[in-house]
């Protein structure tokens, strides 16, 4: 009570001075007997009685101590009073930032960004979602020394992704390259040269660990581990399987497990066999992993016949593989591949495996007969498997000597096929990697020159006859194939260009659109940024469900107002005035003859859509279809059953007074 009044004197003589500081680091030192005698707004009160700095009082006002613990409140004041005009903040989504402005009338923070310029926060959204840059940030250094930061990168790549880590935080190599790619650090096409650069370094580095698998994070340490009889007792006690697996294999790295004596590698033995039934069941990848280190290591428990078997069983050796990295898929593969039967129950699995997998068996095993013949049938099948194919066309030049193969123009008639339609998961992956390939002038180049003449114009034709490639793309490489073999030209198919059409939408429309973008800004947002607050208040942030829904909303909430925003730009208010009835186009009624009747419909802008009245947007696949077509001509009628259907275009007429009066802008609103 006495250390409460001291400091509660102290803070009149602050205000006397007009001494903020004084009384701001005051309120820190004794926040904890201050709060057990006063509510949080009198020790507001109280540091408002020591300044008259308009930003000061703003800042203090805006906090609303009253909504949260002291102890928070201190944190966020002393959060904003850290956002001077000037200083280098980050967020989130954009990056590194400057504060521009501080309003303190409207309470409003002002930072540019790189990619947003004049960005607005109130007080509470900057405290939630900006932080004081580091001066040691890799962002700051990148604006303040570029070419400190240039040099770094260029010349000491180990460094520059610990100097990375130090600024985000532990994480894994996809994160990383995320993180390094999006913010402009390495280009995508030189990240895997960057990576392999500075992976070299770091393994180097005794204080950073790289983690087998990509999803786990690099780290790290303090201090350099000396692996005496302290880790050993400690490790005698470790439970998480993963970390016994972890450590034991650096350990190894070390050269510690060559040397150990036989007490230690009893005790590491023992903790492999726990590591190992408690992945049972739980982990097939990490019981993959830890079945090899036990392997390789030349243990006797558990017994390589178990795991194995273990493996094999309802087939967990494919799943393992499918999250496994390649050189770990590659031990495991070995690991079971002990006889010519385990070889041939894995070459049977083939279909069901991921590309790594598939990759490894035939790197391990293409010179065997049987894994050739078995290669070999699945090619020769209707609907071969993606990975097989993707492998084979991709590295065309190592199968060329397989005779059992079919030939090549069936494999790439599987190849067309397969970058084809809606595709997911990995034989998604597959299609990207075929799609790329397919635009690689030098492929092209060494696939034409394996194919006789007959051959060329049958994988031209196919190829050209695929209409589910981007338009674009499809196109490119048509010319690319003409120009690789200029006596295709004469199997070249005329396709009329589409006209681009305007980006327009009714008045109504484009209001309703500009309303509902308001009410985002001025209800949702707000809205969202209470519910932050008012979740804070829950408790701890990391087991706080409400906070994190909350959160969750918010980058919603953004990301659908910079799409909105950008929608408002590029989309313009039309009366469709102009429009002409000597083709289809918006702006227009459509007379159509379908396999059901005649129908009439009216194409208008990109955000009109009124079944009832028969107006349908720009946009629907029926206008798409529709679009450009003169009376007399036929166009495809969408359907989901994957039948193929037509209507013709009976006629094409200008918009009756009802759809015109539709258009106009609604009473009360404005554009």
């Amino acid at each position: 009570m006495a250390d409460t009044k001291a400091a509660l004197g102290q803070l009149g003589e602050c205000a006397e001075r007009q001494d903020f500081e004084g009384a701001f680091a005051l309120v820190k030192a004794n926040r904890a007997e201050l709060a057990k005698q006063m509510q949080a707004e009198g020790i507001r009160d109280e540091l408002k009685k020591t300044t008259k700095d308009r930003l000061l009082l703003s800042f203090l006002d805006g906090i609303d101590f009253a909504s949260r613990p002291l102890d928070e409140s201190l944190v966020r004041l002393e959060k904003l009073l850290s956002f001077q005009q000037g200083a280098l903040v980050l967020n989130e989504t954009w990056g590194l930032g400057t504060v521009k402005r501080i309003d303190y009338f409207y309470r409003r923070i002002t930072v540019d960004f790189k990619t947003r310029k004049g960005h607005q926060f109130t007080y509470a959204a900057a405290t939630d979602m900006l932080e004081r840059a580091p001066e040691n940030h890799i962002l700051v250094l990148r604006q303040s020394d570029p070419s400190a930061f240039e040099a770094l990168l260029r010349e000491k790549p180990g460094e520059f992704v610990k100097t990375v880590l130090k600024s985000y935080g532990d994480m894994p190599v996809v994160k990383l390259e995320d993180i390094c790619v999006s913010n402009g650090f390495v280009k995508a096409v030189n990240w895997k040269s960057f990576w392999e650069k500075a992976r070299a370094e770091l393994r180097k580095d005794a204080l950073v660990t790289i983690p087998v698998k990509r999803t786990e994070p690099i780290q790290i340490r303090e201090a350099v581990e000396d692996y005496g009889d302290g880790w050993l007792t400690a490790f005698s006690h470790e439970t998480d399987p993963k970390l016994i697996l972890s450590s034991v294999r650096e350990y190894v790295a070390q050269g510690k497990f060559k040397s150990a004596d036989d007490a230690a590698k009893s005790k590491i033995e023992e903790r492999l066999v726990f590591a190992v039934t408690a992945a049972r069941k739980v982990d097939d990848a990490l019981y993959a992993r830890l079945a090899c280190l036990v392997r390789d290591l030349g243990l006797a428990r558990p017994p390589a016949t178990e795991m194995r078997e273990y493996l094999w069983d309802r087939k967990r050796f494919v799943k393992a593989a499918a999250t496994l990295p390649a050189r770990e898929v590659g031990a495991m593969i070995s690991f079971l591949s002990v006889d010519d039967e385990a070889k041939s129950r894995l070459f049977k699995a083939m279909p069901d495996f991921c590309f790594t997998a598939i990759s490894e068996i035939i790197s391990q095993f293409g010179g065997d007969e049987a894994c050739r013949v078995a290669v070999a049938d699945l090619m020769k099948q209707p609907k071969a498997p993606a990975t097989l194919t993707t492998l084979i066309v991709g590295k065309y030049e190592m199968f060329r000597d397989w005779k059992e193969l079919p030939p090549l123009i069936t494999i790439l008639t599987h190849a067309i096929a397969l970058g084809e339609g809606r595709q997911g998961g990995e034989t998604l992956k597959m299609q990207n990697i075929v799609r790329r390939l397919f635009s690689d002038t030098k492929w092209l180049e060494k696939i034409y020159s394996w194919l006789d003449d007959g051959d060329k114009a049958l994988f031209f034709e196919r190829f050209q006859a695929s209409i589910a490639w981007d338009p674009s793309t499809h196109h490119t490489i048509v010319v690319r194939m003409t120009h690789i073999v200029p006596s295709l030209e004469t199997h070249v198919v005329k396709v009329e260009k589409k006209r681009d059409y305007a980006r327009l939408t009714s008045y109504r429309s484009f209001a309703m659109k500009k309303a509902e973008y308001l009410k985002l800004i001025n209800e949702e947002m707000p809205e969202n940024v209470r519910k932050i607050e008012e979740a804070k208040s829950y408790g701890d942030l990391s087991e706080n469900a409400e906070y994190q829904y909350a959160k969750d909303e918010q980058r919603t909430l953004m990301q659908k107002q910079t799409l909105m925003q950008a929608d408002l730009e590029a989309v313009k208010p039309s009366d469709f005035a102009d429009a002409s009835v000597e083709s289809v186009m918006p702006g227009v009624g459509v007379v159509v003859d379908a396999p059901d009747g005649e129908h009439v419909y009216y194409v208008l802008g990109e955000w009109d859509n009124a079944p009832e009245l028969g107006i349908i947007s720009s946009k629907a696949r029926l206008a798409q279809n529709m679009l450009g077509k003169k009376a007399g001509e036929e166009f495809e009628l969408p359907g989901g059953d994957g039948a193929t259907r037509f209507a013709r275009v009976v006629q094409v007429k200008p918009l009756p007074d009802e759809i015109r009066d539709w258009m106009k802008l609604p009473p009360g609103m404005q554009i």
